[in-house]
């Protein structure tokens, strides 16, 4: 039983609105035939990519690691391993760091580093990760496929991720902390980010603020929307929450 048509209407109306604002959400209707929910989604990684740019941060400061001499023996298994796949990891991470002027022996799944230039090492990483987030997995096929025998430049890649770590917790090991540092660094502020937005066209966010803005504002007001056409629709019914009258002890 309606007890207040007027706001039964508004109820209603906001209500089928709503819903109409849903539907269109979840149609193709945006660039590329993505739903609302894809295209924003696609934009909010977009600028994610562009506010996560710090390799220019981190490549300034290898210089001072130029000349670093090291050697040591990784083990690049992983617990989840099948057979043959440390092999091949220490292989291709064997690669990489040749090519980046290391003397490296591999057998089995050690990777034993003969001599290596710390500061090589992380200029290489720096550029291949600079490439990377410029999408650009072709040219690293170019550089590393034929010797690693693979043309997934994505596995390519990640064998940075396999090597620095471990490459940190040698010097950890050594208490040389700051070498320790700036390979916990290139991983985290070059590598991975490089390699979670592969495929994604970075936009900086300063270049968006007024689309940044709508967003905001229309998810709060369509969560609100919602709200109220409930509200309404209570209220028309006779439905309404009210504190309890405090009981007066006789």
């Amino acid at each position: 039983m309606i007890r207040h048509k007027g706001h039964f209407a508004i109820g209603l109306i906001l209500f089928f609105s709503f819903i109409v604002v849903l539907i269109a959400m979840f149609s193709p209707l945006f660039p590329g035939g993505l739903n609302g929910l894809q295209w924003a989604d696609e934009m909010f990684n977009r600028l994610a990519k562009g506010s996560s740019y710090f390799i220019p941060k981190v490549a300034k400061d290898i210089d001072q690691y130029k000349g670093t001499m090291f050697s040591t023996t990784l083990k690049m298994g992983k617990p989840e391993d099948k057979p043959g796949d440390a092999d091949k990891r220490a292989s291709r991470s064997g690669v990489i760091l040749a090519a980046a002027g290391a003397k490296v022996e591999v057998k089995g799944e050690e990777l034993k580093i003969v001599e290596a230039d710390l500061g090589k090492i992380l200029e290489a990483a720096i550029r291949d990760s600079e490439t990377m987030f410029n999408n650009g997995g072709e040219k690293l096929k170019e550089l590393y496929a034929a010797d690693m025998k693979t043309d997934d430049f994505k596995q390519i890649y990640r064998q940075w991720n396999n090597t620095l770590p471990k490459i940190s917790k040698y010097f950890e090991k050594e208490k040389k902390m700051k070498e320790r540092k700036i390979c916990v660094d290139i991983v985290k502020k070059a590598v991975e980010p490089a390699y979670n937005f592969y495929g994604v066209e970075a936009v900086k966010v300063k270049e968006h603020v007024g689309l940044m803005a709508f967003l905001l504002i229309f998810y709060v007001a369509y969560t609100l929307w919602w709200g109220f056409a409930i509200f309404y629709l209570f209220e028309a019914a006779g439905l309404s929450m009210k504190k309890a009258k405090v009981k007066k002890e006789v």
